[in-house]
């Protein structure tokens, strides 16, 4: 038996090898408009192994790309379309540049510290004490999902004091947060079936 792994590299795995081996076929055929046909066949199988993208734009395009690319452009077919150039394949695409941005502690990460910095623009009223009550929580929320341990709203209220460089000092008498409870999430409850099964699944004999 011989396996995959023993055998040559597909360019394009997602067809499978059965795909790759009638591209082979076709370039060994010597008529013209014998291997045209081969190829046409080629294309509608190639098209139903995906029929959810039967109406995206360019998609027998795409497909007639991934014809020349598993026939190493090898292939002397009329292509219905322009195909992609090999040469374009080798191309590395330009390294991106990554945003580089200190976060002063990650559990919060760097969009709360954003919304930090509008909570302090925003001028003085109720809108202002219900942003930065929001926020809090959220601190709370982060802070819980990164420790999973208790933590004082003093050490939350800090924090916020610290991001605003004071300019939001409270204290928990002036803000009260939501207990731990609303941010530690619980599982679901299972149904009476459910339970069923799941007791079944314990009582049965591994092997």
């Amino acid at each position: 038996m011989e396996y995959n792994t023993q055998q040559r590299r597909l360019p394009l795995p997602e067809y499978g090898r059965s795909v790759q081996n009638m591209v082979d076929h076709a370039l060994t055929i010597e008529d013209r408009a014998e291997r045209q046909r081969c190829a046409n066949t080629i294309i509608n199988i190639m098209g139903g192994m995906f029929p959810h993208l039967r109406d995206v734009p360019d998609f027998k395009h795409k497909l007639w790309d991934h014809l020349a690319i598993m026939a190493d452009f090898k292939l002397d077919i009329d292509y219905p379309y322009e195909i992609v150039k090999k040469e374009s394949l080798e191309v590395k695409p330009e390294v991106l540049a990554y945003p580089q941005k200190r976060i002063r502690y990650r559990h919060y990460g760097h969009i709360l510290e954003n919304m930090v910095k509008k909570a302090v623009e925003y001028p003085e009223g109720e809108d202002r004490k219900h942003l930065i009550s929001l926020i809090a929580n959220q601190m709370k929320k982060c802070f819980i999902n990164w420790n999973k341990d208790s933590v004082e709203d003093q050490k939350i209220l800090d924090d916020l004091r610290e991001y605003s460089q004071g300019a939001i000092s409270l204290s928990p008498e002036d803000l009260q947060l939501c207990g731990q409870r609303t941010y530690v999430q619980r599982r679901p409850q299972q149904n009476n079936g459910q339970r069923r099964m799941q007791q079944n699944n314990n009582q049965r004999r591994k092997y």
